[in-house]
């Protein structure tokens, strides 16, 4: 690639993947495809579009009301997106929209996404940055699914918050073989870890990576007594 021939905000996306990205180890290349593919920049908030491409969380304050949550940063996103390990035959549920970006991410990858948000006013920002941009097989639903939505199984299923234990009810929505990818812990210490159905019991946890991300919604911390 002819980085010189690029325009501006074209070389910040080529300079966010080869930086950033790419050092964190994803390197699947059709992750990599959709991440140029894929114009991030168009679902930050109109204020923040300078900070597109930067390596930090970016708040998702909407028509001015801070919603209290946040962007992922681009290599958390584009890692959780390679963790999934999609096939273009997958359908995926994800829970926690946000601005959409992370599912229009999983759009490219996968068949289908459905993607979950509990804050009404997110689902509407998601729904409509998904739509400007032609996004059309991504379904946004509102609800709290943080222990679940439904009764489908799906092939992967990515939680964009993080969860101190992973409800039992979200591993059994998983198909035969599919993928649960969540971070897992409390502030200090979190780990992304990917949890596979073998069988209609029998699961496999791999850690992959530790780091912190704000909680979902609705997930609270297991009370215990003694």
């Amino acid at each position: 690639m002819n980085v010189t021939a690029l325009s501006e905000i074209e070389r910040a996306r080529f300079n966010m993947v080869e930086q950033q990205i790419r050092p964190w180890e994803v390197l699947d290349a059709r992750v990599l495809q959709a991440l140029f593919e894929v114009q991030r920049e168009r679902y930050v908030p109109a204020p923040m579009q300078g900070m597109a491409f930067s390596d930090v969380e970016l708040p998702l304050v909407i028509n001015s009301v801070d919603t209290r949550e946040s962007m992922l940063t681009p290599k958390v996103e584009a890692r959780l997106a390679q963790e999934l390990q999609l096939k273009p035959t997958d359908c995926v549920l994800e829970i926690g929209t946000g601005s959409g970006y992370q599912a229009a991410l999983l759009a490219k990858l996968a068949q289908q996404v459905t993607s979950i948000e509990v804050d009404s006013r997110l689902a509407a920002f998601a729904l409509q940055n998904l739509q400007r941009n032609q996004v059309g097989n991504v379904k946004v639903e509102t609800g709290d699914a943080h222990a679940g939505w439904g009764t489908t199984e799906y092939d992967a299923i990515l939680l964009t918050g993080s969860v101190p234990v992973v409800p039992d009810a979200l591993k059994y929505q998983l198909r035969i073989g599919g993928r649960l990818v969540v971070v897992v812990g409390q502030n200090p210490v979190m780990t992304a870890c990917r949890i596979t159905r073998n069988s209609a019991a029998s699961f496999d946890t791999v850690a992959l990576f530790d780091t912190v991300i704000k909680p979902l919604r609705g997930a609270t911390v297991p009370q215990f007594k003694f």
